[in-house]
């Protein structure tokens, strides 16, 4: 047994309560190593000297290219529990070892308060995902480059003392195209910056309490709002509080009065001189001297930029926030930032630009969601470049899927590209087969599909502003039923939104890779074909989906699949 991969972390996602009387439990080992794992349990504060306890089987729950993570399910009236876990050798099934908080151990301490704990299930921290978001298809708009009128974007820039853009587009815009997105399955729109801005991408804010008049107004966006959730759609707007604009009114003040300025804590590290150059003698953004840093840690900054959070909602009954550079502001203002949001509009959703691993923003205090930038370097890596085989991938998705809780990473915004990333078409050098398959995944993985502005037709661009480059509305040529269709399959499923993540078949060398969402309601079975040839299915592949599907799903399954799959092809089994 290879102790030194075994892994359990209390009050992490290693350990979360998901109501107020289930918890869940999680154990890393490494890959293959075990015969068996059970977790046993009991109250923490038993009133019998020895503590009555329970055994649970573990499930193996998903696998990556190291490790085993095996979890299990406490559904009692304990609040208050501790635990311990009991490993069966994969050598040796004699061989039986306890791992509790002290150590793994041959014999287990009587003392409970050795044992793992989790000391009390408190409604106030468990994590709570709106329940709008948890069906979600995000369609991505970035403004100034979708719209000005129906089927229409003019794609002619500005640039003057009132108005600065590129392509023209607008909020009115986006309100006459309405019909095209919600024809997609669409149920959730993210613009990026609207608000008064110094550039055409809007994330050097001048004034963050007012619409910028190259997109139109206050009563624009208002209607824009309530067309939309008259279909069913919700909105929501790219919140930029790490940096200003040279513009706003504090760094103006600033500017002009140093030190003496009554803003000059309001902005993070300010020295004096204050040298307006490149790069900056001052905190910026990626050292851009037009995106100078904020400091909220600053108690007067802070109320501001919560009640620019608070105004959105409350007077235009906006659905949420994504928060630019999420991860370079102070968590504190985070949590204050969430919890008066919360406080208008209880089902408002928030999505943080975080690239790498997120996991200590997302623990329920401070987002609901992360851009998940590790889906689309594996899609990327996997069906662009083809660099990683099928296993590689399967175990690289497993290891993602386990990095947050349940609930956390099937709200993650999956994406293959966006507003700071190349096209995925261009990913894929102009492949459109590997393009399709990539979007195909996306809308079927573990996570909150986003579909960017006309990936649907087929936008190339590898810098910016190519892949911001206007929507192409009159090329016939275009995926939009096919879009359409994958959605429509989502739509229709409750497994595929929110089901385990099963994986039936991995054929390195062929490139097959089968996988199922499944629920206690629902199974839906997608196979994919990442190659460049036709692939025949023999018996035995079908033996293995069955075994994989069956030991997973504790009944018998006899399924008609296809004989075969074509290059670039793939299968749903409904």
């Amino acid at each position: 047994m290879k102790k030194e991969a075994i892994l359990h972390i209390p009050l992490s996602q290693y350990a979360y309560a998901e109501d107020e009387h289930t918890l869940v439990i999680r154990l890393r080992t490494a890959k293959n190593d075990m015969a068996g794992c059970k977790l046993v349990y009991g109250d923490r504060v038993d009133q019998n000297k020895n503590i009555r306890l329970k055994k649970l089987d573990m499930r193996c729950a998903a696998t990556d290219d190291l490790f085993d993570y095996y979890e299990a399910v406490i559904k009692d009236k304990y609040t208050r529990v501790c635990y311990y876990f009991e490993l069966r050798d994969g050598l040796d099934v004699t061989n039986c070892l306890y791992y509790c908080e002290r150590s793994i151990t041959e014999k287990i301490t009587d003392n409970r308060t050795e044992f793992f704990q989790f000391p009390y299930i408190r409604r106030e921290d468990i994590i709570h995902i709106p329940d709008w978001a948890k069906n979600m298809v995000m369609y991505h708009i970035f403004p100034d480059s979708f719209a000005n009128g129906r089927r229409q974007i003019s794609g002619i820039g500005a640039k003057n003392g009132k108005c600065i853009t590129n392509n023209g587009g607008t909020l009115k815009g986006v309100c006459e195209n309405l019909d095209y997105i919600r024809g997609l399955g669409v149920n959730c729109i993210y613009l990026n910056p609207i608000f008064k801005a110094n550039s055409y991408h809007k994330y050097d804010t001048i004034d963050y309490f007012e619409i910028d008049p190259c997109l139109g107004s206050k009563d624009d966006l208002k209607y824009l709002v309530k067309k939309c959730h008259e279909m069913g759609i919700r909105v929501l707007l790219d919140g930029v509080f790490n940096h200003c604009g040279p513009d706003f009114f504090a760094f103006r003040d600033v500017m002009e009065k140093g030190s003496s300025s009554e803003y000059y804590d309001w902005f993070y590290c300010m020295p004096e001189p204050i040298e307006y150059k490149d790069p900056p003698s001052y905190e910026a953004f990626a050292y851009v001297k037009e995106m100078p840093k904020l400091n909220t840690g600053n108690a007067d900054l802070q109320k501001y930029l919560i009640d620019v959070g608070v105004y959105w909602i409350k007077e235009f009954d906006i659905d949420g926030w994504r928060l630019d550079v999420a991860n370079e502001i102070n968590h504190d203002f985070w949590r204050g930032f969430k919890k008066a949001v919360k406080q208008v509009k209880t089902d408002a959703f928030m999505i943080g630009e975080i690239w790498e691993d997120a996991g200590a923003w997302l623990m329920g205090d401070q987002f609901d969601s992360t851009m998940n930038y590790r889906f689309s370097y594996l899609c990327i890596d996997f069906f662009a470049r083809n660099i990683l085989t099928v296993s590689e991938f399967d175990a690289q998705i497993h290891r993602m899927i386990m990095r947050y809780p349940r609930a956390v990473s099937l709200a993650q915004m999956n994406f293959l590209d966006s507003h700071d990333v190349p096209r995925f078409l261009s990913r894929c050098e102009g492949d459109r087969a590997r393009m399709k398959l990539g979007f195909f995944y996306l809308i079927m993985g573990y996570g909150v599909p986003s579909v960017f502005y006309g990936d649907e037709c087929y936008i190339e661009g590898i810098e910016e502003p190519d892949y911001r480059q206007k929507m192409p509305w009159l090329k016939e040529d275009n995926d939009y039923e096919l879009f359409k269709e994958w959605i429509a399959i989502r739509n229709r499923h409750s497994a595929v939104r929110n089901g385990d993540y099963v994986t039936l078949l991995t054929r390195d060398t062929e490139g097959i890779y089968a996988f199922a969402r499944v629920n206690d309601e629902d199974e839906v079975i997608v196979v994919i074909n990442n190659s460049s040839e036709d692939y025949v299915f023999d018996s035995d592949d079908l033996d293995e989906i069955c075994r994989q599907l069956e030991d997973w799903t504790g009944k018998s399954h006899g399924l008609d699949m296809p004989e075969c799959i074509d290059r670039y092809g793939y299968v749903v089994i409904e």
